[in-house]
């Protein structure tokens, strides 16, 4: 569908996640998935993906901090080249948090290609860390600029992927994560092993990862020592981090 005729719609923030805290301190917004190419209306975040019981996770670990989290309605499904719409509404998101809560550091977690709107719109002056998990991101071509980094100088970013990943290709975001880490020590990235897109198999271990990385980055709580070796280790060795089977279980909050 040409851009042309694209519907007129505006981004919205969905409820926030669990009861809203009375003082926010700090906030997530989630970015879903989407396509490359699609001027349809996105379906909800559905409460059973990991995008879901992630949000559920930190709303429940954030309580006591004041963290807000929202998902993102996206005003169309699909990122629809130059238009970038899913990085613009994510921006435009982290907009709202700071009309409605005022100065609080921000943290954009996504998947797919959430997760490269969470990287592309990383460098809004409110955002101070970005989750991006299975992350969807173009195939490197000589003839069109590589996907940017710069704009998470300053950020501390977390990428997790399955390494039999069959839709968004691992090999490329420990590519994007190499760029990254060369402007921004705050980069880590773990390896999901023979776990696919979805992340199913090791669902526990990846939302634990996450909500420890996120608690760090927001409130600076202390982070566990795999992500703390992650983000201190130089390449490769920070960027194919292992996610170990029962990550989180020793963990207390």
């Amino acid at each position: 569908m040409g851009q042309q005729a694209m519907p007129v719609r505006t981004a919205r923030l969905g409820r926030a996640v669990g009861p809203e805290p009375t003082s926010v301190s700090g906030a997530v917004l989630l970015l879903p998935g989407g396509e490359e190419v699609s001027a349809r209306r996105p379906s909800p975040v559905p409460p059973v993906s990991l995008l879901g019981s992630l949000g559920r996770a930190l709303a429940r670990a954030g309580r006591a901090e004041g963290l807000a989290v929202h998902a993102v309605r996206y005003r169309y499904r699909g990122w629809n080249g130059s238009e970038a719409h899913l990085a613009a509404d994510a921006e435009w998101a982290a907009d709202e948090v700071v009309r409605r809560y005022g100065d609080v550091p921000v943290c954009l977690a996504g998947v797919d290609m959430g997760a490269r709107a969470a990287l592309r719109s990383g460098g809004h002056e409110a955002v101070n860390s970005v989750v991006a998990l299975a992350p969807w991101l173009p195939e490197e071509d000589v003839a069109a600029p590589a996907e940017p980094v710069k704009q998470l100088v300053g950020r501390r970013v977390l990428i997790a992927h399955g390494t039999n990943d069959e839709r968004t290709d691992p090999e490329l975001s420990f590519r994007f994560a190499a760029r990254a880490k060369k402007a921004n020590r705050e980069v880590c990235r773990f390896e999901v092993h023979s776990d696919g897109h979805g992340l199913h198999g090791h669902r526990d271990e990846v939302r634990s990862l996450a909500v420890d990385f996120v608690m760090g980055a927001l409130f600076g709580h202390c982070v566990s020592r795999p992500v703390e070796d992650a983000l201190a280790a130089p390449p490769p060795i920070g960027l194919r981090m292992p996610l170990a089977v029962g990550f989180g279980k020793s963990l207390k909050r």
